[in-house]
């Protein structure tokens, strides 16, 4: 029988949710802890389907990593990483399939990384590429530039590398975090299309805060200098402020109100840009130090464009909500979302055409008539995401049901808790 998680409507709105940890900042953290010399303690992660396989993986090669009244409690490698016997499986998780081919070349062996049949799916190429000009041996093991990949590593020497018009800003992320373990200094360049560049301001910002600054001599130039590597600290994980849309979408759905703690409203997370957007739209948001409050009003009516380019997560929210609003949508700068946990583009555009809504995709992103959406089993091709935002649509939309609900656990296992609290 179909896992279908059926949603009721919600009569009135005004309620506080409290967020997990940043599942972006709880991966860099425990990658940069494993790479540290010493011990670390990491403060409200997220402990999550994708964490988990991080997790999994930095004991693999040589981490000790337990967990201690909600804390992350990780033994560092000092750089030396350990060669596992048998393959690092990564599920479908593609951060840490990028993190982890950079940061294997830190070791003495051969690698072999791999996952669910999406993940390889899923281009790395770019990185391989880059890895291959600081001198290293890593390639796809079917040829075909995706996962699985093998690396026979020896070390990472540092050097310069280009990345032009790539479609993951994890290929940057990677080579900075594993670049102070290198035996010398390492350059990147970046030309061309580089989309989710706040994510690598996230990163840069981690590894200061474990010792390591980054230097930027141009726009789009970065400079680690190698032999240093990171040192153990105390290491409190910011929440989430991609699970925090939701609830924002929720207020605005609605028209109630919804106070999200655990969310700093000067975040570097790219996905806090949602709030100035529902902002023109007629939502009402107030900031605090750690905590946004957001209340719906009348969603402005009319033709409105967005570059989601920054915050390519947000493409299903901003979706779902264009669904109610009155008028065209029109999402830009958002191709690399076909490379996601499922081709985000496609699957939305056919959920927003199950309920009603006409929807079109565009070479780079969507097209979105807003009207009277009506209920319907959402399809979420094992995308969290997906799931997420159609979960909320049915807080005001009679009859939504969600297939495969338990996808989101990858990123936010206690949505459906927290969802079942809006109702409180």
């Amino acid at each position: 029988m179909e896992d279908l998680t059926e949603i009721r409507p919600l009569r009135h709105l005004d309620a506080r949710v409290t967020l997990p940890g940043s599942k972006s900042y709880t991966q860099r953290a425990l990658l940069i802890a494993a790479l540290a010399e010493g011990t670390s303690r990491l403060r409200n992660p997220l402990l999550s389907e994708d964490t988990g396989l991080m997790i999994d993986a930095l004991r693999a090669l040589g981490a000790g990593i337990a967990l201690e009244d909600g804390n992350l409690i990780v033994a560092g490698t000092a750089g030396k990483i350990a060669c596992p016997e048998g393959e690092i499986r990564l599920g479908n998780n593609g951060t840490a399939m990028r993190f982890l081919t950079a940061a294997v070349c830190l070791g003495r062996g051969v690698f072999t990384l791999t996952g669910d049949p999406r993940l390889c799916e899923r281009p790395i190429r770019p990185l391989l590429d880059a890895l291959a000009t600081l001198g290293v041996d890593a390639r796809s093991r079917g040829g075909n530039g995706r996962p699985p990949v093998r690396v026979a590593a020896d070390g990472l020497r540092g050097g310069q590398v280009i990345l032009r018009d790539i479609e993951s800003s994890q290929y940057v992320s990677a080579l900075l975090i594993s670049a102070p373990c290198a035996s010398g200094d390492t350059r990147l360049d970046l030309e061309g299309r580089i989309p989710s560049l706040p994510y690598v301001a996230m990163t840069i910002e981690a590894m200061a805060t474990f010792g390591q600054d980054v230097a930027r001599p141009g726009a789009h130039a970065f400079v680690v200098r190698g032999n240093g590597g990171y040192r153990g600290r105390e290491y409190r994980i910011e929440g989430d402020a991609s699970s925090a849309s939701y609830f924002f979408l929720a207020a605005a759905l609605t028209g109630g109100r919804v106070r999200v703690d655990n969310v700093r409203p000067r975040t570097l997370q790219g996905d806090i840009g949602l709030l100035a957007i529902l902002e023109g739209l007629g939502c009402r948001v107030r900031r605090g130090e750690d905590w946004v409050e957001v209340e719906g009003g009348r969603l402005a009516s009319g033709d409105v464009a967005l570059s989601l380019g920054d915050m390519p997560d947000m493409v299903p929210t901003v979706a779902v909500l264009a669904a109610l609003r009155p008028g065209r949508t029109i999402i830009r700068d958002a191709a690399h979302l076909r490379l996601k946990e499922s081709d985000r583009l496609a699957a939305l555009a056919a959920e927003l055409v199950r309920i009603g809504i006409g929807a079109r995709e565009t070479e780079d992103g969507l097209v979105i008539d807003g009207g009277t959406p009506h209920g319907a089993v959402i399809e979420t091709y094992n995308d969290h995401r997906i799931a997420m935002s159609f979960a909320i649509l049915g807080l005001v939309v009679p009859g939504v049901r969600i297939a495969n609900g338990a996808c989101v656990g990858k990123s936010f296992p206690g949505f459906w808790q927290a969802l079942e609290g809006l109702y409180a």
